[in-house]
């Protein structure tokens, strides 16, 4: 266990009585405030630049939502993934149409739900401010059933909870998060935060809200992905991105040791520096990677909107390939479904797709055969990151 001061300019280390010491983190934001030197100012800058560029190619493309659930499905499995999910993106899109063998992966149903959570919160953000009321509605649905939901869905935890390896006790933690009565504290501190009008700019109190949401760390289970749902959330809702496309699970994953290393040099020191350092550098990449993809995309639907008006396959062909943009997996009977054609009509239009190289036979089979929109679900396939250490479990008291 790291050595601990007993208070810094985040908080302080409270000894409790049965031999282990917690952490009670002080309100947002920071005193004294955050070190803006020239390096950080031009980290701020170069990000602000990037999500602007972002957002600026979603206000350009028609009908931006036509890729969006394809970023919403890429981050879920990269940030249940971080948690020690095994599923893919493949699981995910199979699970989708009903696919996949009986013994398909259980923890599929995490993604799934991760993708519930995040649709319901951008859809519950219209009408209702980020709070701790919807931070629980949004709890209850990434926790409403698979392997989280005997961890209270939707409820702020009753007893005390700690972070560690495999088997570790409360005395061994790698950290302890506040006792409940703190934790119910902090959370009003840092729903106020969200509330209060902020001399900081947006990716700042994003930076902070992140932080401190995973130091109370106030659910039996989830505590990290809903921290990552709410940097989405605040982006959108703050009017920074006008579409969720700016998802940082890769960048966290592809750097685990250094997101947890940064977090906690935040409880130890008070480095609040360091950690928006880290951020912003994350922002800055993954915003490049997301343009890029999203050039891409439009690229790739253009292309296939001309090939597919040079075959002469007909008005149902850009129907069909619009939905290919939604649901990237299928089968001959999902696109008559989809078109409110007959079979054989929309077998004839997903072989002319299979002809102009659009779409992939996956099974290899005669008959029940599934077909995968190969180009556009490859954009979103990421290199495998080498396994570091998975994130220490949550664990709760008996």
């Amino acid at each position: 266990m790291p050595p601990r001061r007993k208070e810094t300019r985040s908080g302080r280390f409270v000894p409790q009585g049965e031999g282990y010491s917690a952490f009670v983190p002080k309100p947002l934001p920071p005193a004294p405030s955050i070190d803006l030197d020239p390096g950080l100012l031009a980290l701020l800058e170069q990000s602000g630049t990037e999500l602007g560029r972002l957002d600026g190619i979603a206000r350009a493309i028609p009908d931006p939502d036509f890729f969006v659930s394809m970023y919403v499905r890429r981050e879920a499995v990269l940030s249940s993934q971080i948690e020690g999910t095994q599923s893919t993106l493949e699981d995910l899109l199979e699970r989708e149409i009903g696919a996949g063998a009986d013994d398909h992966r259980s923890d599929v149903l995490d993604i799934v739900n991760y993708v519930q959570a995040m649709n319901f919160g951008l859809e519950r953000l219209q009408t209702l401010p980020l709070s701790l009321r919807l931070i629980r509605e949004i709890h209850r649905e990434l926790l409403k059933d698979g392997r989280g939901s005997h961890a209270a869905p939707g409820e702020f935890r009753k007893t005390q909870n700690w972070i560690g390896p495999d088997g570790a006790t409360i005395e061994q933690a790698t950290f302890v998060p506040p006792p409940v009565p703190e934790m119910k504290k902090a959370l009003d501190q840092l729903e106020s935060f969200l509330h209060e009008e902020s001399p900081h700019s947006t990716l700042i109190e994003v930076s902070l809200a992140h932080a401190q949401f995973e130091t109370i760390h106030p659910f039996l289970d989830g505590n990290g992905r809903v921290g990552r749902l709410l940097n989405t959330f605040l982006l959108v809702q703050r009017g920074v991105l006008r579409k969720p496309l700016l998802y940082l699970s890769y960048y966290f994953k592809l750097h685990r040791t250094e997101y947890y290393d940064r977090l906690m040099a935040v409880r130890l020191n008070g480095d609040w520096e360091g950690w928006l350092a880290f951020f912003l550098r994350g922002v800055v990449q993954t915003a490049r990677e997301a343009t890029t993809t999203a050039e891409q995309i439009f690229e790739l639907r253009e292309n296939h909107r001309t090939a597919i008006i040079e075959r002469g396959l007909g008005e149902n062909s850009l129907r069909l390939l619009s939905e290919l943009f939604r649901r990237p997996l299928l089968n001959v009977n999902l696109a008559a479904e989809a078109l409110g054609t007959t079979y054989p009509t929309a077998s004839r239009l997903v072989s002319g797709f299979e002809e102009l190289g659009i779409l992939e036979e996956i099974t290899g089979r005669k008959r029940s055969r599934i077909y995968r929109y190969e180009p556009y679900v490859s954009l979103f396939d990421d290199a495998p990151v080498p396994d570091q250490e998975r994130t220490p479990p949550e664990v709760t008291e008996a």
